[in-house]
């Protein structure tokens, strides 16, 4: 099911599939889905939340999962992939696409006020605390703190927002 408020933009080149499963996709007012932006249920049936104000620039790929909360006012540049879902591997005599998905690890959270920068990777169980800032090219796991300036790789506090 999807919903997109009235006011909420949505790219004619963006690519948002309809899920048979029961995965919500929600669209908040203001809210931008640039060109190229690809919408996939895959390997669960969290829902994708996107707040108001919100903007997903283009190229940037979001697997439903096991979910993906993003709240108001985020802003998320080009290229960014945010997989809430990991495939298990641990068996050699059955290949890898065919042994499921391993226990989800909670899905995606980013809460208000974030900027991601071009190119980051946001992994299931990744939690961005309001106002925090991700640079290019990183990749998400775990807990990021409030206000915080993340860059790097790993992903190393290299400031705060006053």
């Amino acid at each position: 099911m999807i919903e997109l408020h009235p006011d909420a933009r949505v790219s004619a080149l963006a690519d948002i599939e309809d899920s048979t499963r029961g995965t919500r996709i929600v669209l908040g007012e203001r809210s931008v889905l640039d060109s190229f932006v690809k919408i996939k249920p895959a390997g669960g049936s969290g829902d994708l939340i996107i707040g108001a104000r919100t903007v997903i620039n283009s190229g940037c790929v979001l697997y439903t999962g096991n979910g993906i909360q993003i709240g108001d006012d985020v802003a998320i540049a080009a290229n960014c992939t945010f997989a809430p879902v990991n495939h298990e591997y641990r068996r050699r005599d059955i290949p890898i696409r065919q042994q499921g998905f391993r226990p989800s690890k909670g899905g995606i959270v980013i809460e208000d006020d974030v900027w991601i920068g071009a190119n980051c990777v946001i992994l299931d169980g990744a939690i961005l605390r309001r106002g925090c800032v991700i640079g290019a090219g990183a990749v998400v796991r775990g807990e990021i703190a409030p206000y915080s300036i993340n860059a790097g790789q790993p992903l190393t506090v290299i400031g705060w927002r006053e």
